[in-house]
């Protein structure tokens, strides 16, 4: 079975591929397999967006992220500026 690790390198090979559709899909499938998302998911996730031109989905995650209880770090505000940058 998946682990977080084994989710977050995926999210992040989708965040490098600029397939920022299919790293909600594996996020969303992540959830229902009962994997609590972590910061580097969420970092992932937020690149993803970013790479991908998608500023709204990028404030989006950062939003659930702090309404989950997931503490931000530097790298998730690098990548929100990142994301604001490629608008």
């Amino acid at each position: 079975t998946a682990n977080i690790i084994t989710y977050n390198a995926l999210i992040s090979a989708c965040e490098k591929g600029k397939q920022w559709e299919k790293a909600f899909e594996i996020f969303s499938a992540m959830k229902a397999a009962g994997v609590p998302p972590d910061t580097v998911t969420y970092n992932a996730l937020i690149s993803a967006c970013g790479k991908a031109r998608q500023l709204r989905h990028a404030m989006g995650v950062f939003s659930h992220m702090t309404k989950t209880g997931v503490g931000a770090d530097t790298i998730t505000y690098n990548a929100l500026i990142s994301a604001c940058e490629k608008r």
